[in-house]
């Protein structure tokens, strides 16, 4: 039988990506660039829709432009950046820390010297409350969360619980000193009060906080014996990454704490470039734009004017108003947000110290130390763990805030 006319047999046509000529086409740049880019891209997107924090903070932002539109400028000016520039020097150099096996070396003697599960979360959280008396709760708990999750690696210890109990931890020893918290420093700033009187106004709802919180988590852990599950490294600690951050870790918190925090986040950021780029490159970068988003929408909401006429109505002069508006406030715009706020509203100094610090209890949002702990565990189940007990911390932290107010 005779072939039908036309291409030789066997041959085939040219394929789609060559030249009539049988080369192959020229591949644009382009496509290229697209290629490479979109795994990255894709891996971006599955990320931001897998945060729930982030997706509501986007929705809310593009609802309260609809409603009250703001420009480019004015969205800028609410983003705090010294608080933006000085979480992300902190999470470079938390980072360094992690990676220099430090915190894994300690967590190994830890364990031996606090062999049961009960002894060791009460001294992480009597560790980290103290800590943030000095250091702020956000610098805190940069310090002891990533130590918590050493001690997992290497021991059955109930992370996503002990992760909570140190953010409740850091707002509550925080509520002690002016350096404890954003909100107190404000607060000791306008009320001009001394140092030492704005510790012992708030000692006695510090204490009240400690001692339930120390209550609730010694009943939250057993007394079991805590073994190792495999050894941690012990001989290849990078010692020298380890003094590096150590050194700029405290150069960055007093640069940053007399305001040169953007001259501190670039010089942590050039050094640890060249002793282990990844430190800089691998930072939870979502969490820088949570916290921006936080601040354009928090304090835009703070602006609206209904708000700001609902507030004008109340009158916060005296100290039950105040208290309870700036402990409720705080469950909504978070506490550093709601000081700001009614202090143009109340200049009863104790009762919006105590109505803060107690509003960082409740829901997530009532502290962005909340947030950051929370972020850090990088687990979902963990929003829903930490309301189940932070609420009912909330309605007791109430009362007793309630009752410290009286004595000052």
């Amino acid at each position: 039988m005779n072939e039908p006319a036309g291409e030789p047999v066997g041959q085939t046509k040219p394929a789609a990506s060559q030249t009539p000529s049988g080369s192959p086409a020229p591949v644009s740049s382009r496509g290229c660039a697209t290629t490479r880019a979109s795994p990255v891209l894709r891996a971006i997107f599955a990320r931001v829709r897998s945060d729930r924090v982030l997706l509501i903070l986007l929705a809310a932002f593009v609802i309260l432009q609809v409603v009250s539109p703001a420009s480019l400028g004015v969205l800028f000016a609410r983003i705090d950046q010294h608080t933006i520039l000085t979480l992300a020097g902190l999470l470079m150099l938390t980072r360094a820390i992690d990676q220099s096996g430090f915190l894994d070396w300690l967590a190994q003697r830890l364990l031996r010297a606090f062999r049961t599960e009960r002894r060791l979360a009460l001294l992480m959280v009597t560790f980290a409350a103290a800590l943030s008396t000095l250091l702020t709760n956000d610098v805190a708990l940069f310090a002891v969360v990533p130590l918590a999750q050493s001690l997992a690696r290497i021991a059955p210890v109930r992370i996503e619980r002990l992760i909570i109990f140190l953010a409740l931890a850091v707002n509550a020893g925080s509520s002690l000193t002016p350096l404890g918290n954003p909100q107190n420093l404000f607060l000791w700033q306008q009320s001009g009060m001394s140092f030492g009187a704005f510790v012992v106004m708030m000692t006695p709802i510090t204490l009240a906080l400690m001692a339930v919180l120390l209550v609730m988590c010694a009943a939250a852990f057993d007394s079991r014996v805590l073994h190792f599950q495999r050894r941690g490294p012990s001989h290849d600690v990078r010692w020298t990454l380890l003094c590096i951050a150590l050194v700029l870790f405290v150069a960055f918190v007093v640069l940053a704490d007399h305001g040169y925090a953007a001259w501190a986040c670039a010089g942590v950021a050039a050094v640890l470039l060249v002793a282990r780029r990844n430190t800089v490159f691998g930072i939870d970068w979502l969490l820088l734009a949570i916290f921006v988003l936080m601040f354009i929408v928090l304090r835009g909401v703070a602006g609206l004017p209904d708000v700001r006429a609902t507030l004008g109505h109340v009158d916060f002069s005296g100290a039950g108003m105040a208290y309870a508006g700036a402990a409720v406030l705080s469950q909504f715009i978070s506490n550093v947000p709601a000081a700001i706020l009614l202090a143009e509203y109340s200049h009863n100094w104790p009762a919006l110290a105590h109505g803060a610090a107690v509003g960082g209890f409740g829901l997530a949002i009532g502290s962005l130390a909340n947030l950051i702990a929370l972020r850090m565990a990088k687990s979902t189940k963990i929003w829903w763990h930490f309301h189940w007990v932070s609420v009912p911390f909330y309605v007791v932290a109430l009362f007793l805030g309630f009752i410290a107010l009286k004595w000052v």
